[in-house]
């Protein structure tokens, strides 16, 4: 017999309650029943954006989000900055060029985070960019962006600041309204705890003037028409209702165990993991690790892309290997969702096997032993 785990950047595990909601018969998307599911779903998710602005669902992935944070913000010719420092910042920068935009990249080593004084010399300059592009959560190297120092520099400035937030959305803390950010996008399947297929955004109250203005041409990812339809408790395309309904479950549960706990949860799953590899002689590839996913240089000789076919193939779990220039050098183990103490000891469990059975020399059992001397102070 062989039981199944998934510990990937994304998708996630999803709850059993969360798949038989997903499950249910299906409801008209242009009923009262729905409209009500719908303003719950759009309340709730403000909580995990922090901020009172209302939060729009699209169907879509996370990058459906992405491209309707360029096309109604950046109008052809215009300026913007882009930090660069994995495949998701590769990924503002793909979007802005595909709109037309002038862009300005700020490189950053991968693994590494973008710095406040990164960001003032972009902005000075480039005084008229009309957006600054970052990562939160940048999953291709664990690494993780100061969201709120580098919003202290845009809110003083014509500059919008656009966050993706799809793998920092349910694991780290966002506060758009408090930090000032002007536009956060996510995606379903990390935080949240369901399956791909529906992307989130929420917009400032000053970017709404620059929308207005926007010339890009956009009819499906249309901002306006989207706020016009929310304000009746409705969407202006048929909506993926399956997935709403299994989100309207999955923020139950979140809202369940309590925002705060739920954060605190994935921050204690990332110092056991990163104390798992350290034991047994790996180093992290992220300078500032995020809490999602942890990021791990392999041991000189093994291709992880290697490894991680033989955990998942063999061993049915589940990790990612490396993208781009990593690829095939790191591994990465996610944590984020609906991922317990007990689920965590498997995933490091299974590397410790995975990496033996490729030769590489250390203490069986030491990463196990690391990682469960950090759990057991667990509430």
């Amino acid at each position: 017999m062989k039981k199944h785990y998934m510990f990937t950047p994304g998708p996630t595990m999803v709850p059993a309650e969360v798949l038989m909601a997903e499950a249910a018969p299906m409801m008209h998307h242009r009923t009262p029943q729905f409209s009500t599911i719908l303003r719950e779903v759009t309340d709730w998710m403000k909580e995990l954006f922090g901020t009172e602005q209302e939060v729009f669902t699209i169907a879509g992935s996370g990058t459906a989000a992405m491209e309707a944070a360029i096309a109604n913000t950046c109008s052809p010719g215009e300026e913007a900055i882009c930090v660069v420092g994995g495949k998701f910042g590769e990924r503002w920068m793909e979007l802005c060029r595909t709109y037309g935009c002038r862009v300005k990249t700020v490189e950053v080593k991968w693994g590494k985070s973008p710095t406040v004084e990164q960001a003032h010399a972009a902005l000075t300059e480039t005084p008229d960019a009309r957006v600054l592009c970052i990562t939160h959560s940048e999953t291709s190297t664990g690494a993780l962006t100061d969201v709120e120092a580098i919003a202290s520099l845009t809110r003083h400035s014509e500059t919008l600041l656009v966050v993706d937030a799809i793998t920092s959305i349910g694991i780290h803390p966002v506060r758009m309204d408090r930090w000032g950010v002007d536009v956060v996008v996510s995606g379903s399947q990390k935080g949240c705890m369901i399956a791909p297929g529906l992307a989130f955004i929420a917009v400032s109250p000053r970017t709404w003037d620059v929308v207005e203005q926007c010339s890009s041409p956009r009819y499906y990812l249309d901002l306006k028409a989207m706020r016009k339809n929310l304000q009746k408790t409705t969407t202006p395309f048929t909506p993926p209702v399956s997935l709403i309904r299994a989100l309207h479950k999955a923020l139950e549960m979140i809202r369940e165990e309590g925002l705060e706990n739920v954060y605190a949860r994935h921050a204690l799953l990332a110092e056991a993991t990163q104390a798992a590899m350290k034991a047994i002689g790996l180093s992290l590839a992220a300078e500032n690790p995020v809490n999602g996913v942890t990021a791990v240089h392999a041991p000189e000789g093994v291709d992880t892309d290697k490894m991680t076919k033989k955990m998942r193939d063999e061993y049915g779990v589940t990790i990612a290997g490396g993208q781009g220039d990593w690829k095939g050098k790191i591994f990465r183990i996610g944590h984020m969702g609906y991922v317990s103490a007990e689920d965590l000891l498997v995933a490091v469990a299974t590397v410790e096997r995975a990496l033996k059975e490729l030769g590489y020399e250390f203490e069986l059992g030491a990463g196990v032993t690391a990682a469960q001397a950090v759990l057991f102070d667990m509430a």
